[in-house]
């Protein structure tokens, strides 16, 4: 049995993933500021909290991130730094901390979560755009590090309908002119991208390792006329 652990697996893809895990049988553990439906240890990955971690880990995903859009020169210096915290330092620390139990597994495997907006030139993006370049560089820079022993690859979705995008697509309106922007018509769905990570993790995927794979609907790729 395969054990994983979930950084923030309480909603969003996080939840849906933990799921699938279970149900392929690992055994899922996750640590967030809220509390889950798995085994679960409470952690804040900006605050310098220490996680409780078995001896041998499987897989580790990191899944926190933010989305603060706004126009470049409304961005404080407080919200980049925060926005940067967030989604590249905190995956970093927990890499750390989480090392020695992923070393110990004969193979691992450890997912991250980039965005569209770190390869695709979007308005009111800069912040984002920046902390998950930061993640993008981190996973490359691992995946060769920690070869061949550790696997490390990351997922860069577009908007997908989870908690945190909610504010964008609260509406049929909003809804519909976030889709249609994908050549796809459509935002995605957290199950889906889930899904991709859950094959990140699996042995299927052992020879794919400090990839960034788009999951965006042809966001970032593909123009349609």
């Amino acid at each position: 049995m395969k054990t994983t652990l979930i950084i923030g697996g309480n909603s969003g893809i996080g939840e849906k993933l933990a799921r699938q895990l279970q149900q392929s049988g690992h055994q899922v553990l996750t640590a967030s500021r809220e509390p889950s439906a798995f085994a679960h240890q409470s952690y804040d990955a900006t605050s310098g909290d220490t996680l409780e971690l078995p001896d041998q880990l499987d897989g580790l995903v990191y899944c926190p991130g933010s989305i603060n859009l706004k126009p470049f020169h409304r961005l404080s210096r407080e919200e980049m730094i925060a926005e940067f915290e967030l989604n590249a330092v905190g995956a970093a620390t927990t890499l750390q901390q989480a090392l020695p139990a992923l070393k110990r597994a004969d193979t691992a495997s450890v997912v991250l979560f980039s965005s569209v907006a770190a390869q695709t030139g979007l308005p009111f993006h800069a912040s984002i755009a920046m902390a998950k370049g930061a993640v993008e560089g981190l996973t490359r820079a691992l995946a060769a590090e920690l070869a061949p022993g550790i696997r490390v690859n990351a997922i860069a979705p577009s908007l997908t309908n989870t908690p945190l995008a909610e504010k964008l697509v609260d509406t049929e309106p909003k809804h519909q002119a976030s889709a249609d922007r994908h050549p796809l018509k459509r935002i995605g769905k957290p199950e889906e991208i889930a899904s991709l990570a859950a094959w990140l993790l699996s042995d299927a995927s052992r020879f794919v390792t400090g990839q960034i794979i788009h999951a965006d609907g042809g966001l970032g790729s593909v123009r349609t006329f």
